[in-house]
């Protein structure tokens, strides 16, 4: 019976997980040198060759993805053990690795974070701020945010939607006292706007009634960024539209009017994905739990 240090398995998964030995030895404190060794002792155990490398590349071979995959899972049990005795001895503690776009991490996460070092001081987050796709599992992330104007695919990650924001139509006290508001939907065609993308100059509304419209503003400038769109529409440059996520503070603080309040451009669905395993622990529930009571609203 071959028997192997746990450590190394640890040490195996995360090599894999930061995709070299130099991101696992930074992640743990420890030389790159001390991984490599490991994880050749690990190989020499098992006897088996478990991860290709060179001085160019860095890859799993086929036994080895499927060694990762079962040293991985029993990881994740391991810290669900420690964390059960942690959780059974007081609060939610260890780090949570959490992953989000720019714009949601921006307007709906950044506000929040230090309240949650409050509630859970022994509680770590590390927050991944990115626009690329990330996949969470071989990424190592115990959470992931997303914000969605359609269904997420189906995948074996677990998830939860926390929030709908509506998108509405908004412009400054400025761009109002120069070129007026519109009264009727019909009347967005005579407005100067800044929009999303130049590629579709039209907006589909719905009102509260279930009337639908595509109305067709004058561009004045386009921007895919959401913070961009905020800030040109408060400077007056035009009539925008935004979801409440993006501009509630700045209705409430009056750098923005909402405009044809019984209309809507349609709707964002934030979401969180955690992988399975993942969204067992103690500290990833408490993440979770925060998250879906802070953003609700």
């Amino acid at each position: 019976m071959t028997v192997f240090n746990l450590n190394d398995l640890h040490l195996f998964v995360q090599a894999v997980e930061g995709g070299s030995f130099t991101e696992a030895g930074r992640r743990l404190g420890i030389p790159k040198s001390t991984v490599s060794k490991r994880v050749a002792e690990l190989e020499k155990r098992l006897g088996v060759r478990l991860i290709q490398r060179t001085s160019r590349s860095f890859a799993l071979t086929e036994i080895g993805k499927d060694v990762f995959d079962h040293a991985q899972a029993s990881i994740i049990e391991a810290e669900m053990a420690e964390s059960i005795v942690r959780n059974r001895l007081g609060e939610p503690s260890g780090t949570v690795r959490l992953t989000a776009a720019v714009p949601t991490a921006q307007f709906m996460l950044a506000e929040h974070l230090a309240e949650l070092t409050v509630r859970y001081p022994k509680l770590k987050v590390s927050l991944h701020v990115t626009d690329r796709f990330v996949d969470i599992v071989q990424e190592g992330f115990d959470l992931a945010l997303r914000s969605h104007r359609f269904p997420l695919t189906d995948s074996t990650l677990v998830q939860r939607r926390i929030a709908v924001h509506p998108f509405l139509l908004v412009a400054s006290p400025d761009y109002i006292a120069q070129y007026g508001k519109p009264e009727r939907v019909e009347d967005i065609a005579d407005h100067r706007a800044v929009m999303p993308s130049l590629s579709d100059e039209r907006w589909r509304l719905v009102s509260q009634d279930g009337a639908e419209a595509v109305v067709a503003p004058r561009p004045v400038a386009a921007a895919d960024e959401p913070m961009v769109l905020l800030k040109a529409a408060a400077a007056g440059m035009g009539m925008t539209i935004l979801p409440t996520s993006v501009c509630n503070d700045a209705l409430k603080d009056g750098r923005l009017v909402r405009l044809l309040p019984d209309w809507t451009a349609g709707s964002v669905t934030t979401t969180i994905l955690m992988p399975h395993r993942r969204g067992q622990l103690p500290s990833v529930r408490a993440v979770v739990e925060f998250l879906a009571e802070r953003l609700a609203g």
